[in-house]
């Protein structure tokens, strides 16, 4: 019972993977579909504090990421970055996490300039199934 409650809580706060020291989550306001975030479990902003196994998970998870996004959604290349500090435009500056970002040609069109709205075609549940499946069945590959 507590198994399944852990995943229905992941599902809810739309957490893909837990790992030993960092976790994948579906960003809630993506910039495309597929958006996901790469964090530490420890709340850190700092990133010199990151201790060498924590910054060998991160990678490898953001690896992975990249690896599933690529086999599930095909997009044409991919975002990747880090906001350090609200000034540099974090948008939770008290815990640091990458972004990945997938992009398609054309993913751009008139909604965000002309009514500051991000058209987001996929569904966050189904991508939620999807990409946690993927992880579940992958990540000992890490």
């Amino acid at each position: 019972a507590g198994e399944e409650a852990r995943e229905q809580q992941d599902e809810r706060s739309q957490l893909v993977y837990r790992g030993k020291t960092a976790f994948v989550l579906m960003n809630r306001y993506p910039y495309n579909s597929g958006h996901l975030m790469i964090l530490p479990n420890r709340h850190t902003a700092d990133l010199q504090s990151l201790t060498a196994e924590e910054s060998l998970e991160l990678q490898q998870l953001l690896t992975l990421a990249h690896r599933a996004l690529t086999e599930l959604l095909h997009p044409h290349g991919f975002n990747l970055g880090m906001n350090l500090g609200r000034e540099a435009g974090a948008g939770i500056d008290t815990h640091l996490h990458w972004h990945i970002v997938p992009r398609w040609n054309g993913d751009t069109n008139f909604m965000p300039v002309l009514a500051d709205i991000k058209m987001v075609s996929d569904d966050m549940h189904t991508q939620w199934t999807r990409l946690h499946a993927w992880f579940i069945a992958h990540a000992a590959t890490v």
